[in-house]
């Protein structure tokens, strides 16, 4: 039997909370049958200090600096694994030996193109249509064209709806881009890979020869590797507290596309970019700028440097940082605002009073400025943040399916409103 907590309550009650250990040693105390028992509930604004779920897909130590998928570090997928390779890991639990990983691909490559019809859907944007309004759009609309997905969820057809979304949503958010531009819609090929797939779709045109930079090709597939899940972050929750009322898995992830857009989550990196914007059109004076983060009465913050949850270093920025040197020597980019990174990157890493804070540079900072090199335009950003975390999303909604002790999410609160007050008809209202 689990060790339990006792909690004294005012009234006199006691209660008896099960003490819950995780596999890597991380305690709880099970507060599932408190309100039933007592009639209190607890509360927890932004569920900071409130599991909501057991998962074995991700690890995360804030204070120590880890991050593992399944129980790999992290390092050494970036190291040694491909996007693809990440996103059969994370689904299925298992890194996959060759045929598996032959048929994961394969049935990505034959789900790339999306229904003819839905290319008329572009029609109908704006041309000022943020590209996350589109992908968010254009996923949940998924589920009218495969009709085993629509009503409640169908768990026994994920391995197919998660190839269709692995596959359809590079596609989408190539076609967002090239519409956002005016140009033509450029189709998969099945010849390439996932990253040269979606960097062709996105720079081909049509009068000319496109060829995806190698160091380009694995600067993405990194990029989307570290973000391909983070535990119960606020998309993955939103995509999980969806999929518990049994919604199929497009509007699932559509929802958690919509989470991903604020600008506390998934926008963040977007953040970093006008950050540095507003730098160089002040001049480029970084020194000045760092001077205003240190300066509590100033309302300038530094965007990109530290994190909610890790206390230490963000391990995903340190595989990151190295990917970013590469590429900016390769592309060999004449851009200030890259200039601008470098040098306050530079400054914040040997000045005490971030050093000692340990609010060094983040992944949203180095994921900014290679997008940026390579050619991804700001209100893309977010989009490929999406297209990074759909195998973790589609995971999570896996999981969740799977898990017999599964309810629907349904938060309690406590009421700060008036007590019972009487209806005023018009006439007496003044």
């Amino acid at each position: 039997m689990n060790d339990v907590a006792k909690l004294v309550l005012p009234d006199g009650q006691t209660a008896e909370l099960p003490i819950i250990e995780g596999s890597e040693k991380e305690k709880a105390l099970d507060i599932s049958k408190l309100r039933a028992q007592t009639g209190y509930v607890t509360l927890d604004p932004g569920f900071v200090n409130t599991g909501s779920c057991q998962s074995a897909i991700t690890f995360l130590d804030g204070e120590k600096g880890i991050l593992r998928y399944r129980g790999i570090s992290i390092e050494e997928l970036a190291e040694k694994s491909s996007f693809l390779e990440v996103a059969y890991l994370l689904i299925n639990g298992n890194l996959p030996n060759q045929t598996e990983m032959n048929g994961f691909s394969d049935s990505i490559s034959t789900h790339a193109l999306i229904n003819e019809d839905m290319k008329r859907f572009y029609e109908n944007f704006s041309s000022r249509a943020h590209p996350m309004a589109i992908l968010s759009a254009m996923v949940s609309s998924l589920s009218a064209y495969y009709t085993e997905a629509t009503g409640g969820a169908n768990i026994d057809d994920l391995q197919l709806n998660a190839a269709r979304l692995m596959a359809k949503v590079s596609t989408i958010a190539s076609f967002s881009y090239k519409k956002s531009i005016g140009q033509p819609f450029v189709y998969p090929q099945d010849k390439l890979s996932y990253c040269e797939n979606f960097l062709n779709m996105m720079f081909a045109v049509p009068t000319t020869e496109y060829e995806a930079d190698p160091v380009v090709v694995d600067a993405l597939n990194l990029l989307l590797i570290l973000h391909a899940d983070h535990e119960q972050n606020c998309s993955t929750s939103t995509v999980r507290v969806v999929g518990s009322s049994q919604a199929n898995v497009y509007a699932s992830v559509a929802s958690g596309i919509l989470a991903l857009w604020g600008p506390l989550h998934g926008g963040a990196n977007q953040q970093v970019l006008l950050m540095l914007q507003q730098i160089h059109e002040a001049g480029g004076d970084v020194d000045k700028f760092v001077a205003m983060a240190k300066d509590k009465d100033s309302e300038f913050r530094l965007m990109g440097f530290g994190h909610r949850v890790y206390k230490n270093f963000d391990p995903r920025a340190t595989i990151i940082k190295k990917a970013c040197d590469r590429v900016l020597e390769k592309m060999g980019v004449d851009d200030p605002l890259l200039d601008i990174a470098k040098k306050l990157e530079a400054r914040a890493l040997e000045d005490e009073y971030f050093v000692k804070r340990k609010l060094y540079p983040n992944v949203d900072f180095y994921s900014g400025i290679i997008y940026r090199a390579i050619g991804i335009p700001t209100n893309m950003f977010t989009v490929m943040f999406s297209l990074g975390r759909l195998p973790g999303w589609i995971a999570q909604w896996k999981e969740m399916m799977e898990d017999p002790q599964n309810r629907i999410a349904r938060p309690r609160q406590i009421y700060t409103g008036s007590q019972l007050v009487q209806y005023t008809p018009m006439s007496e209202r003044g």
